[in-house]
């Protein structure tokens, strides 16, 4: 008989659940019978140890069957999905859904509201007067036969367990647990009935993984589980260390939509709906590849398909239409007050967070669920990072109710903007794509394979080969390097993590290692030795993903905390210095 207090204790163990296990679990929590402090144990035990890859999958499912899942099966096409982690500014799916609707690709989707920045994608159009996001899932599905696009708010039947979870994740400290960030996003992907989805992974100030590392594993594990649900799953990484375009808030950001959609909007947030759509499309099959996909996107933009389609949109759903010909037609705050550079210089930073933070504390957001958002105010920014301006140069815009909250803005934000007097280099946009497991190991794999070649070993003749993928995105290899005394042999996963601390990479606990590979010509995916799992472990997150092969092509995918569970760790030093101090 399952209980969950076993459960707790084999995951405190570092040990995975089986499929059966996690059902249960899940199961049991949203009937009532696992109290929630039993799954705040079982959550923090996570937090700690991680997830494999096949635990991660299992319990993403369970979550995403808790409730209602779309059937879409009676929607023509392939029917591709969008996620974004979130940012300051991101508008892109009001966007791509119309661009990729021109196209012939049926996009059909469920959005949130906002918490914190500015609104959700669902408070961004009800911006738009009259506009309906409260559609039933019939409705949705015979305005997508109909016009090709359709997006309402999420209803509380998809994926409950996840809401219910989450919310205990957020007084539990345990919110940034990656596997727990993952499962989350992907079930309610899941569950939304798509056959493909591409996930918008934000990197940077305002955005919920601050370092390339961390949205690099990030986006593989929500890869993986997609993967592994049949669902064809990439991910883009791009940059949220300033804000995405020049409009933050709510009607401010619609009329940025419309202004990309007719060819005039920034370049940046062009740049990354161009480059999302191209991944929509041509995992729709309407293009061949990357460059014909943004050659059909551009030439539905320039032909007016895209704002047609928007148009069509809007009226389908409620909203006054006409507000795409006439953005002035939406709400329009009183006050608009600019602050002007105080002399000549470049844009050093726009710190996203920051703009966001202000902006919600206008109104476009909201701090507390049940605040009211006002869709006129907010930011609108005139230069980026990098750019120049002259003295008495606009830099950026406040849209407020009032003078006094419009010069507490730009009071506020003018303690943090720079300029300095030497050009800055503008800031990269996108910073990578991921499609899967198979084509970031191969690329490690070949690389262990070369490692192995420079191995020296005289006396066992059992050659090994290791490659670190670091935060930088550098790879690091070692072979193992045999001694007469064998206690001095260095194993190859040792020899490549002691040369990546050795080339300079931070003088912390974890130096920055996203991922590893180990080759060996063994029967089976050759192991690493207890020894070189307790590196690991020192100095790897332990849901750091780990490929083990052989040289007939053999894979075993696991991570640094399936290896070790249970590694001896900083609290058993402490632990250790104490019981000798008593003696």
């Amino acid at each position: 008989m399952l209980r969950a207090v076993d459960l707790i204790d084999k995951k405190r163990r570092g040990s995975a659940l089986s499929d059966e296990e996690l059902a249960f679990l899940v199961k049991g929590y949203l009937a009532g019978d696992v109290p929630d402090y039993q799954m705040s144990a079982w959550l923090m035990a996570v937090a700690f140890h991680g997830m494999s890859d096949a635990e991660l999958s299992a319990f993403t499912a369970c979550l995403a069957q808790s409730g209602e899942t779309l059937d879409l099966s009676i929607v023509p096409g392939v029917k591709v999905d969008k996620h974004s982690t979130g940012g300051v500014g991101d508008k892109t799916t009001i966007v791509i859904a119309p661009l990729l609707a021109a196209l012939g690709v049926p996009m059909i989707k469920m959005s949130g509201r906002g918490l914190g920045h500015t609104g959700g994608t669902i408070d961004k159009l009800e911006s738009i007067p009259g506009f309906r996001t409260d559609l039933t899932i019939p409705e949705m599905i015979a305005q997508v036969e109909r016009i090709g696009v359709a997006l309402a708010g999420q209803t509380a039947e998809l994926a409950p367990a996840d809401k219910r979870i989450y919310a205990l994740r957020d007084v539990t400290a345990t919110v940034e647990s990656l596997p727990l960030i993952a499962s989350s996003v992907m079930s309610k992907k899941l569950a939304s009935g798509a056959d493909a989805i591409v996930l918008d992974v934000k990197v940077g100030d305002g955005a919920f993984m601050k370092t390339l590392a961390d949205a690099k594993r990030l986006a593989r594990a929500m890869v993986e589980i997609g993967n592994r649900a049949g669902r064809r799953t990439v991910a883009v990484l791009s940059s949220m260390e300033q804000p995405l375009g020049q409009a933050i808030g709510n009607a401010l950001e619609i009329a940025e939509a419309i202004a990309v959609l007719r060819g005039e909007g920034p370049q940046d947030l062009t740049e990354v709906c161009l480059a999302l759509a191209s991944e929509m499309a041509v995992l729709a099959g309407v293009a061949d590849d990357a460059t014909q996909a943004r050659e059909m996107l551009q030439g539905a933009i320039d032909d007016g398909r895209a704002l047609a389609k928007l148009r069509a949109w809007v009226a389908a759903q409620g909203g006054d239409a006409k507000i795409v010909d006439d953005p002035a037609r939406l709400p329009q705050a009183p006050v608009k007050q600019a602050w002007t550079a105080p002399h000549d210089g470049f844009v050093q930073e726009l710190p996203a967070l920051a703009f966001g933070s202000a902006a919600m504390r206008l109104g476009a957001g909201r701090s507390k669920k049940d605040d009211i958002i006002n869709p006129a105010v907010g930011i609108v920014v005139h230069k980026k990072a990098g750019d120049r301006v002259t003295r008495g140069e606009p830099v950026f815009t406040v849209h407020a109710i009032d003078q006094p909250s419009a010069q507490a803005c730009i009071d506020e934000l003018t303690q943090i903007i720079r300029l300095a007097e030497q050009p800055v280099p503008p800031l990269p946009l996108l910073l990578g794509r991921v499609q899967g497991g198979d084509e970031d190991a191969d690329e490690l794999l070949a690389a262990a394979q070369r490692a192995r070649k420079h191995a020296y070993v005289p006396y066992s003749g059992f050659a090994v080969g290791a490659a670190l993928r670091l935060t930088d995105g550098r790879i690091i290899e070692g072979a193992n390097i045999e001694n007469a005394s064998y206690g001095l042999t260095n194993c190859a996963e040792r020899t490549a993590i002691f040369a990546a601390l050795a080339a300079g990479r931070e003088a912390q606990a974890r130096p920055g290692i996203a991922e590893i590979a180990v080759v060996a010509d063994a029967p089976e995916p050759v192991s690493p030795c207890g020894a070189c799992r307790q590196v690991m472990a020192e100095f790897c997150p332990p849901e750091t993903p780990v490929v083990l092969a052989n040289l007939q092509g053999d894979v075993l995918r696991t991570t640094v905390g399936s290896l070790l569970p249970g590694a001896f760790g900083a609290a058993q030093m402490v632990y250790t210095r104490v019981e000798e101090a008593d003696v």
